[in-house]
């Protein structure tokens, strides 16, 4: 799809004020009205959002099981402290890629206390994120490894490791607010890249709330499919999930995912992105 810009409706976005429907001009003021706050300083309010995130009791399922899996282990963990508990994004608050993941693994971000460390899953896509100019390092194994990531932010659709990786369509709305959040924070976001159709269909859910918003059936969630979409909002782009059902049986492959990134970097440095292929 692809649809004309138009001025911005969308509360949380950079082009609006905090909490209201107006947008800021240059002088922080709004048009015939009293002058307004500045916005907030997002590294600060991500820390307090942080905090509240790792705080969140919204589900007895996943915070029984994450507790679960930080006592028992697995085998060659057995030595290691396990995090157990929601898990926070991660990134650069200047970031202009979000990057919208399913959930923590149960021995990966459930353990590390990492988006994306510690797993397979990790391993494949900090590696393409390195690669492409997004990451610091290739590899993404524990808090305070020195990973960083430039002009690029990662978080998911739900903050706690689900059983059998299959969250609950109530569990997936307690943490929607968490994501709303971020989004209105992470006032640099020029596009999202949506890590399987979980994730695709967690970020349309925010968007449809909004008035005027296209149908959720408008869009269809495709392994390169991008989408512009309206009143200014970042560029949508989709990829499969790094899980290693998709890599390991070469449903998705590293040339599949850097092919993404590179479609993201270009259209972040201003050069025109193609539509898929058929």
């Amino acid at each position: 799809m692809r649809a004309s810009r138009g001025p911005a409706t969308c509360r949380g976005h950079s082009r609006l004020g905090p909490g209201t429907d107006f947008p800021y001009n240059a002088g922080g003021m709004i048009s015939g009205r009293e002058p307004i706050p500045p916005m907030p300083d997002p590294t600060r309010e991500l820390a307090r959002l942080e905090r509240q995130v790792i705080a969140c009791t919204r589900c007895a399922r996943l915070l029984n099981y994450c507790r679960k899996v930080a006592i028992e282990k697995r085998r060659m963990y057995r030595d290691r402290e396990y995090w157990g508990r929601p898990l926070p994004g991660f990134g650069d608050p200047q970031a202009q890629l979000l990057i919208l993941g399913l959930a923590p693994a149960a021995h990966g971000g459930n353990r590390t206390g990492r988006m994306f460390t510690g797993d397979r899953s990790g391993d494949f896509l900090y590696r393409g994120l390195y690669e492409s100019g997004f990451a610091s390092q290739p590899t993404s194994v524990e808090r305070g490894d020195g990973q960083r990531l430039r002009d690029c932010y990662i978080t998911a659709a739900l903050r706690c490791a689900p059983p059998l990786n299959k969250p609950l369509p109530p569990e997936l709305r307690n943490c929607q607010p968490y994501l709303e959040r971020e989004l209105e924070l992470l006032r640099r976001v020029r596009a999202v890249l949506a890590l399987g159709r979980i994730a695709f269909d967690a970020y349309l859910r925010v968007l449809a709330e909004r008035g005027g918003f296209p149908r959720r059936s408008t869009f269809r969630f495709a392994h390169g499919a991008t989408f512009a979409l309206p009143d200014g909002l970042p560029r949508l782009f989709c990829s499969y999930h790094p899980s290693q059902q998709n890599t390991q049986t070469g449903r998705l492959t590293r040339a599949m995912f850097q092919q993404v990134l590179q479609d993201i970097r270009s259209f972040l440095e201003g050069e025109r992105v193609a539509p898929p292929g058929p």
